[in-house]
């Protein structure tokens, strides 16, 4: 054989290991495909799955993620939010123009209805978040859903490191830790008898950073209380809360003007803001990056409660 073909070989290859699809992926992509993954086999293997959407960072994140595994088609389920009715406005807001821009449906279960009739009754502290896990499982059951996309992540909580991408959830709603089943090579096991259900968690192997690196890269639209602006605010727990109709001061409290952002979003009177002058993704990430404490623990009364409080709340069927 002539070798006068072997150059033509070595440029042909040498040309086909240049080009894009053959350069490395990087970390955002490879957490975005292994996400984008979960969704479509959670969607081909369960009959009527479900998105829990918030308006939250990491909810906007999974719908987004969403929306590009199904292009150009729209999102083949609904989404459902529990109302704790103490939501932040603009998150409310937020939530409804995104279900009218995407054409989606969205499904919504409310504590305060289950205050109204007796099936709850508020708590002393005035937080609603520990409330939220009836009208959940209520919901969930009432749609018929065998699988619900949420956007826990491990590195939020110790309750949450423990769980799988794919979660088995028992004919009460509950998750038992020490029943999980292995997930070797990216298989993920969905069986489940009548009555259960698993909950599915794309973003699981993402952190905080990771989330706002990417929002910033694909120029994801936010509620605007992520960035930085003035808010009336008061000192509690280490915490500045906002000042509103579910979130008073008390007599020794001072109410004061800072320029603040969100880091979490969730029930007004136990979710508190940080001082911060981030006004855009870019600058989120840089105090992302030199953060030393997660989200939930920097912002999150309700977590406080004790080592163990997402843990317990999680095996009564919370998120």
């Amino acid at each position: 054989m002539s070798t006068d073909t072997f150059p033509v070989v070595e440029r042909a290859t040498k040309e086909r290991d240049e080009t894009p699809s053959a350069r490395s992926l990087s970390a955002l992509d490879m957490l975005e495909a292994e996400a984008i993954h979960i969704i479509r086999e959670v969607v081909a293997e369960f009959e009527r799955p479900v998105l829990l959407f918030s308006g939250g960072k990491d909810s906007v994140l999974v719908l987004h993620l969403a929306t590009k595994a199904f292009a150009p088609g729209r999102v083949p389920f609904p989404v459902l939010h529990v109302d704790t009715g103490h939501n932040f406005p603009e998150v409310i807001a937020f939530r409804d123009e995104t279900v009218q821009r995407l054409g989606l449906t969205l499904e919504v279960a409310r504590v305060q209805d289950y205050i109204d009739d007796g099936r709850l009754a508020e708590r002393p502290d005035g937080t609603r978040n520990p409330l939220q896990t009836q009208p959940l499982l209520d919901a969930i059951a009432l749609g018929r859903h065998d699988a619900v996309f949420g956007g826990a992540r491990r590195d939020e909580d110790k309750a949450r490191a423990k769980e799988r991408i794919i979660s088995l959830r028992d004919e009460f709603g509950q998750w038992d830790p020490r029943n999980q089943r292995p997930e070797l090579w990216s298989l993920y096991n969905g069986r489940h008898l009548p009555g259960q259900h698993v909950r599915a968690f794309p973003i699981s192997n993402w952190t905080e950073l990771d989330v706002w690196n990417y929002i910033e890269r694909e120029g994801i639209p936010l509620p605007p209380l992520y960035f930085a602006h003035e808010r009336e605010v008061f000192r509690r727990d280490g915490m500045w809360r906002a000042v509103g109709e579910v979130s008073q001061p008390r007599a020794d409290e001072q109410v004061e003007r800072r320029v603040v952002r969100y880091r979490t979003v969730g029930d007004m009177s136990c979710t508190g803001a940080v001082e911060s002058d981030a006004a855009d993704a870019a600058s989120v990430v840089a105090e992302v990056a030199r953060s030393t404490i997660t989200e939930r623990g920097a912002t999150r009364a309700d977590d406080r409660i004790s080592e163990a409080a997402m843990e317990d709340r999680k095996k009564d069927g919370y998120f």
